[in-house]
């Protein structure tokens, strides 16, 4: 039963470092978007403003790709968590072609409650901030 937990545990030490790396963009992404907020308030021009999505993007794609790798990685966790001690492998192989569902997607991950409930509002109000400035 030990090499089942040795293997769990860094299978979790994967998972635990996905969700704060997920963590971590969200701040980042609202940092990046404010201080470009920041520096077009000096200039009004319009170009600074429309840039603001070009983070938006970026950052929501990215976050997509850990989610993924996250929710990968949760389903090498419950097949190791199955597997008999003796068949243990420590293998760390967690990839779309093993374990890809319609829920282990790029686009599921896209489209997740998760991303999409902070990245749309984020949208939103930069699309807000940026007609409320032009008006």
């Amino acid at each position: 039963m030990e090499k089942k937990m040795q293997h769990l545990q860094m299978i979790q030490d994967v998972i635990t470092r996905m969700a704060n790396n997920s963590f971590m963009l969200k701040g980042w992404a609202v940092t990046l978007i404010a201080g470009i907020f920041a520096l077009a308030s000096k200039d009004t021009n319009k170009f600074y403003f429309i840039i603001v999505y070009i983070p938006v993007i970026a950052f929501w794609a990215l976050d997509s790709y850990y989610l993924l790798q996250e929710r990968l990685y949760r389903a090498l966790y419950d097949k190791v968590r199955q597997t008999a001690e003796a068949d243990i492998d420590f293998s760390m192989k967690a990839t779309t072609t093993v374990f890809g569902s319609k829920t282990n997607s790029f686009w599921s991950c896209l489209k997740s409650k998760t991303e999409f409930g902070f990245y749309f509002p984020l949208t939103v109000a930069c699309t807000a901030i940026i007609i409320i400035t032009h008006i």
